[in-house]
């Protein structure tokens, strides 16, 4: 039976308790929250840190305490931003890595606009920088895939010898700067993969459902969270991360397939045991 990895993203960057009450801010709600998502059928964590105003914030000290208290409940996959606050310098977007030596990571391989009023840069220095931190430290890199130029820039990097040839992508769809959330562009861009990759898809906001269905009828694994769309439908708040698990796992469910555990999904993304 085919395996899906679902990936929760609890927190971003952005969405706040206005937007919708049930966004979890702190360590201890992140790591709650994660521990029944993780019940719920979530074999991956994307965590993102926030400050005490619910900026987020790239503190090493914040993503040590949410990882200890998540792995004190589960063995989750912890999977950690190195974009967690635009303003952060090339040094804090690293140092957690060093510190906590997570199983996986983000790699934005490209610059964007932003939402249409930033700038969201990842300079080539930095991304070479960010690969050798990563090998040093056992991190996998998430190749996070905005458009099709980043996809292409991973190549590079790969052939340069940055990567390596196990690599995995993240399709980030509907972001305001780059691809809409269409299943024509899902199909492109796994067009453009290499041999050997593996990859998961989301859509942000409306285009949250129809991207995780195209996903799945495509063979790839899912991200869910309130990161990306803090709804539930289109006229109902989410009430929670582990809702939006619950329905990802039920459609997985009613596809035909398994919902990938933690230790599923380090096999299959060819992770340390963590």
């Amino acid at each position: 039976m085919d395996k899906r990895i679902i990936t929760v993203a609890p927190t971003g960057a952005w969405p706040t308790k206005e937007n919708n009450p049930n966004v979890p801010m702190t360590p201890k709600e992140i790591a709650e929250d994660v521990y029944a998502c993780y019940k719920a059928g979530a074999s991956v964590a994307h965590l993102h840190m926030r400050d005490e105003a619910g900026k987020g914030t790239m503190r090493k000290e914040l993503f040590e305490e949410t990882v200890k208290l998540i792995k004190e409940k589960c063995d989750i996959v912890i999977n950690l931003t190195t974009s967690g606050d635009l303003d952060a310098t090339d040094e804090t977007r690293q140092a957690h890595l060093i510190a906590i030596k997570p199983d996986f990571a983000s790699y934005d391989c490209g610059s964007m606009n932003w939402m249409h009023s930033s700038l969201f840069i990842n300079h080539p220095k930095f991304l070479e920088a960010l690969a050798v931190t990563m090998k040093e430290n056992g991190v996998k890199p998430e190749i996070e895939v905005f458009d099709a130029g980043m996809l292409y820039n991973a190549l590079y990097y790969q052939k340069k010898g940055f990567l390596d040839d196990q690599l995995h992508f993240q399709f980030v769809l509907g972001a305001a700067g780059g691809s809409t959330a269409t299943v024509e562009n899902l199909v492109y861009l796994k067009g453009l993969l290499p041999k050997n990759a593996t990859w998961s898809a989301l859509g942000i906001g409306r285009g949250h459902v129809p991207i995780m269905l195209a996903t799945l009828a495509l063979g790839g694994h899912i991200r869910v969270g309130m990161e990306d769309n803090v709804m539930f439908s289109a006229t109902e708040l989410a009430k929670s991360n582990a809702q939006l698990v619950t329905r990802a796992a039920n459609l997985i469910k009613e596809a035909g397939y398994e919902v990938a555990t933690p230790d599923d999904a380090r096999e299959i993304l060819k992770l340390k045991r963590g």
